[in-house]
């Protein structure tokens, strides 16, 4: 299945092999945001523990899959604009503007950059709301959204019960479920699972550890 270097299969030269299962759902009283926390470097686990929800504004959070230094610099530059935007205007950003910055810089490195990206939160303009940034930069708004190498496995799930009126218990748990079946298929996406439950006066964090899943191993 390897070569004897370890390389991957299928990969041109110098390419490393990157996965992650990310994704956001609306529900009645907030949107919440999921991920697995591996990071791979083709057939090795860099980090188990890591953090792919980062925070851009106060009520705007995306989740990244593809390469880890690419997201980071690139959230980085998006949390840096949209605070200069607040400074400006007196007024905390919209979901859109923070999805299409992060669109527009992405097309415009598309060439050098590998970066999937989810952009979901708040704001007092459109409430709650999803947008979908896939590698190449299209940038959609969508009724939920699901990305990186384990959402292939999960589709079917999540398009069988999610529902626009789940409460937020309701989509937490399905958010644990579906990445915790992708994390059960697909080798690129493990460790354990984090979310983020924004609302317009709070952002809860939650952790499940990978000895507490609510599907694989130890939830069989």
């Amino acid at each position: 299945m390897y070569s004897n270097d370890g390389d991957y299969p299928g990969l041109k030269d110098g390419e490393v092999s990157t996965g992650t299962t990310i994704m956001a759902i609306p529900t009645k009283d907030g949107v919440i945001m999921g991920a697995d926390c591996r990071v791979s470097s083709g057939i090795y686990v860099v980090n188990r523990t890591s953090d792919k929800l980062s925070q851009l504004s106060e009520h705007i959070f995306c989740g990244r899959s593809g390469s880890a230094a690419d997201l980071q610099a690139l959230t980085e530059y998006v949390r840096f604009y949209l605070q200069q935007l607040s400074v400006e205007t007196g007024r905390e950003p919209t979901v859109k503007t923070a999805a299409h910055i992060m669109r527009r810089i992405c097309y415009d490195n598309k060439e050098r950059l590998l970066a999937g990206v989810i952009v979901s939160g708040w704001d007092s303009v459109d409430g709650y709301s999803v947008y979908q940034i896939p590698i190449g930069a299209t940038c959609l708004k969508v009724p939920f959204a699901i990305s990186g190498s384990g959402s292939t496995y999960i589709w079917g799930l999540v398009d069988s019960q999610f529902r626009p009126d789940m409460t937020v218990d309701e989509g937490r748990a399905l958010v644990k479920k579906s990445i915790a079946h992708a994390m059960a298929r697909d080798g690129s996406s493990g460790g354990s699972i984090r979310t983020v439950l924004i609302t317009p006066t709070s952002n809860d964090r939650d952790y499940t550890p990978g000895n507490q899943l609510p599907f694989g191993p130890t939830g069989f």
